[in-house]
């Protein structure tokens, strides 16, 4: 993975991508939801799901992914002792394509909006990648909602990632994702397949866009936060250690209070990877949201 940021090919990151998510996983036994649907949010239909009972736990997926895709492996072991909510953004897998402009401040308003519908206060909300940029603007627009964060391998500014990875993103085109995993799961649920290719210029153009969330705001953040991240994840560490520092973290412990908030870095994994050790990563939730 550190080698695929050096040579800065996005199709690579593509392939790898395909490469992962292709080969068989038989941890993690596969569960169906007990319900599912469409919340009519801000002009659109958002699709989720419901597993379990318990504690409401919100799941967001990474850009171009579905919610199997992303979380399969994770479901079946957190629904056992929690209600877990996995949502599919915008245009993603369920969830009709639109016209409607993307943000992460319109995203995190649906993510509040398909709890609205469901009848839910507060929960925990867990974000991964694209995911974790619309979980950082739902603690800073919807404080009063949020019990705690999990943050897996985001930021929430654009300089958060290496310059590599960036550049990467705006090299991104359409044909890198012929017949990839992705694809493949976007057919198998989108109710209009032809919509495929239209889909990826949204999120391309969408993923060139430098955003920045605010360090004013991040401090804020009361909820206590889990920040997960592969050591060679593509994130710039240096940013890493500022957020946390942020969020009342990096502190001698032996010295004063241990913070609310926790830094996990794994080693020896890069972004896709990372997803991919789903005991290491259950651990640390579970740990951290009990």
């Amino acid at each position: 993975m550190k080698n695929l940021f050096k040579t800065c090919n996005p199709l690579k990151l593509v392939l790898l991508i395909a490469i992962v998510f292709a080969a068989p996983r038989s941890n993690g036994q596969q569960i169906k939801p007990s319900n599912s649907g469409y919340a009519p949010v801000n002009g659109i239909k958002v699709y989720y799901e419901v597993y379990g009972e318990g504690t409401p736990l919100v799941l967001l997926h990474g850009a171009f992914y579905t919610i199997g895709l992303n979380w399969a492996q994770l479901i079946p072991e957190l629904s056992k002792t929690r209600k877990v909510i996995a949502i599919e953004l915008q245009g993603h897998g369920h969830t009709p394509l639109s016209d409607r402009k993307l943000s992460f401040p319109t995203l995190a308003s649906d993510v509040e909006g398909v709890m609205d519908y469901l009848k839910i206060d507060s929960a925990d909300v867990a974000g991964y990648s694209m995911g974790g940029s619309v979980a950082y603007q739902f603690a800073i627009q919807s404080p009063k909602r949020l019990r705690k964060l999990v943050i897996i391998s985001s930021t929430y500014k654009s300089t958060g990632w290496l310059p590599q990875v960036s550049n990467a993103f705006k090299a991104f085109k359409p044909e890198f994702f012929t017949n990839s995993p992705m694809q493949a799961a976007y057919d198998a649920v989108a109710p209009d397949k032809t919509k495929w290719t239209n889909f990826l210029e949204q999120m391309i153009a969408f993923a060139g866009v430098p955003f920045d969330l605010g360090d004013a705001n991040i401090s804020k953040i009361s909820a206590p936060v889990l920040i997960i991240s592969g050591d060679n994840d593509g994130l710039d560490k240096i940013e890493l250690m500022k957020t946390y520092n942020l969020l009342g973290g990096g502190v001698s412990a032996d010295l004063g209070p241990m913070p609310k908030s926790q830094l996990a870095i794994v080693p020896s994994q890069g972004h896709v990877t990372l997803m991919m050790q789903s005991t290491t990563i259950l651990a640390y939730m579970n740990n951290f949201l009990k």
